[in-house]
């Protein structure tokens, strides 16, 4: 059993590049895997391995300037959710493009799990589900508005040409852990809206403790990792990926018309140029010869 480890935090790195190679040595020497991001606005990430190393790589990070009062939130996974362990520099620790946003200066309301059925039920609350569109095809709160965006970097100019749908509404914003809201919410009320809150941990912290029988919450929550999707007290959920686009199918999308295992699924068998698609079967070959002598051909989840 492997510990999954999620974290963000935002902080002012004066030199974040000097903060990789010991961050990258610790992990590897702990058998730490997965992804972090660093820049100078902060830390965000998710990582897995032993429970020891991930209790190490915490404390590395919470070392780190304006670090002590991270936070973090931890699940399961049966198999090893990522290839090799990854620490990349970034100009943001999560794209959203616009230079004035700044979480560490203010942000929206603060929501607590236990208290966000009662909100997002209020009729002058609309509620803005501010992740990607293959992310919120797999599930969502009950009511929320799917923007439709292919990125985060799209949020600020679906925001321009829908606010005024919003007029006298409070907000209320939610994504997978928590980190897009910070900067969502900054941005909102930069564009003058007052009234703007957050779910607090994000979808993760609420399918941890909000029983199901109680949740307002509606299929299951991408992750970006090798379980693909959870659930309800975050258990691993059906979804595998489709690793040509790298959105989530489930198992019985492989009968669908246009799969092909590596190479396409039902939602992009159309995006891609036989050269592509050529180049994908070669990938899918190396991997399952690879398997056949033992190793791992690494494709990366991450």
């Amino acid at each position: 059993m492997f510990t999954v480890c999620a974290l963000y935090h935002f902080t002012r790195f004066d030199n974040h590049a000097a903060l990789r190679a010991p961050l990258l040595e610790l992990c590897l020497s702990e058998g730490v895997t997965g992804t972090l991001l660093l820049a100078h606005e902060g830390i965000n990430g998710t990582i897995a391995g032993p429970k020891k190393g991930i209790e190490a790589a915490i404390r590395h990070i919470q070392s780190l300037p304006g670090c002590a009062d991270l936070e973090w939130k931890l699940s399961t996974a049966a198999e090893k959710p990522f290839p090799r362990m990854k620490v990349k520099l970034k100009k943001e620790i999560v794209t959203l493009g616009q230079p004035n946003v700044d979480p560490t200066a203010h942000v929206g309301n603060y929501v607590d799990p236990a208290d966000w059925n009662e909100l997002i039920k209020s009729p002058d609350v609309v509620t803005i589900d501010t992740r990607n569109d293959y992310e919120v095809a797999i599930g969502t709160f009950q009511g929320a508005i799917d923007p439709e965006t292919a990125s985060f970097r799209d949020f600020p100019a679906w925001w321009d040409e829908n606010k005024e749908r919003f007029h006298n509404k409070r907000v209320a914003m939610f994504c997978t852990g928590g980190i897009r809201c910070e900067k969502s919410t900054n941005f909102l009320m930069s564009q003058g809206v007052e009234d703007v809150y957050h779910l607090k941990g994000g979808i993760l912290k609420y399918l941890e403790e909000v029983p199901q029988e109680e949740s307002t919450w509606g299929g299951e929550c991408f992750v970006f990792d090798g379980r693909v999707s959870v659930g309800h007290g975050l258990k691993e959920g059906p979804h595998i990926l489709c690793h040509a686009c790298r959105r989530p199918i489930l198992p019985e999308d492989q009968e669908r018309q246009g799969y092909e295992a590596g190479v396409s699924c039902h939602q992009c068998v159309d995006d891609y140029s036989e050269a592509d698609k050529a180049r994908f079967r070669e990938r899918q070959k190396q991997m399952m010869l690879a398997r056949q002598r033992g190793e791992q051909h690494i494709i990366g989840v991450d």
